[in-house]
């Protein structure tokens, strides 16, 4: 009897990646024909993402939310330059994972320090919830794959993150996204180690030559 392999669920990310491909490969190519490299701009991504994070940290909230909302475009470009130059990499593809990560904790840090510095309320410490929050997320979907099971779910990826705190940088109100942030991130967490756990109570495959005659 031939055994499926479950379908990995189409997330929302996927789906405004497929929605939005032809413009994202145009823009993709514009930046080719500059000469610019896929890397780079994972790079420069990375760079402008920390200048907006220093606004932040001075509480030039909708200077920075405007900054970190360009150099989110650059995020979204770099693995269409790849596959539109043939430049598609291993160490590509982690070195956008790693970028991703700096980037997160970059604007959360951001924030943390200008609360620290204008202390209102719960605001640190929200924000540091926040932040374990974030790091769990991806934490636990690279340990599943590492481990050969998926964890490509929960309610807020990347992506819809970024939809929740650009919005409220630009209006001004960061600490609702983060107070958003700090439940939802966990929530997610939780959802994708259920997910594993679930995977995890499914019996191994067995073998022709491990079954008895």
């Amino acid at each position: 009897m031939t055994e499926t392999t479950p379908q990995t669920p189409i997330t929302f990310s996927d789906r405004m990646r497929v929605m939005f491909k032809g413009t994202l490969d145009a823009m993709a190519g514009g930046l080719l024909r500059l000469g610019l490299r896929p890397n780079w701009v994972t790079l420069l991504g990375l760079l402008g993402t920390t200048g907006g994070a220093v606004l932040l940290a001075f509480g030039n909230f909708r200077w920075g939310g405007v900054l970190i909302l360009l150099m989110g475009v650059l995020d979204a470009l770099d693995g269409s330059m790849a596959r539109l130059s043939g430049q598609s990499t291993s160490f590509g593809a982690f070195l956008d994972s790693v970028t991703d990560r700096y980037s997160d904790l970059f604007i959360l840090g951001g924030l943390l320090v200008y609360y620290f510095l204008h202390p209102q309320g719960w605001a640190v410490p929200v924000i540091f919830v926040a932040a374990i929050g974030t790091v769990q997320v991806s934490y636990v979907k690279a340990r599943a794959e590492s481990l050969g099971m998926t964890a490509n779910i929960g309610l807020l990826s990347r992506l819809e993150r970024f939809l929740i705190l650009l919005p409220c940088l630009l209006l001004n109100v960061p600490m609702v996204a983060v107070w958003i942030l700090a439940f939802l991130t966990h929530f997610t967490a939780l959802q994708r180690i259920w997910s594993v756990w679930k995977q995890c109570q499914k019996p191994a495959p067995v073998s022709i030559n491990d079954q008895k005659e």
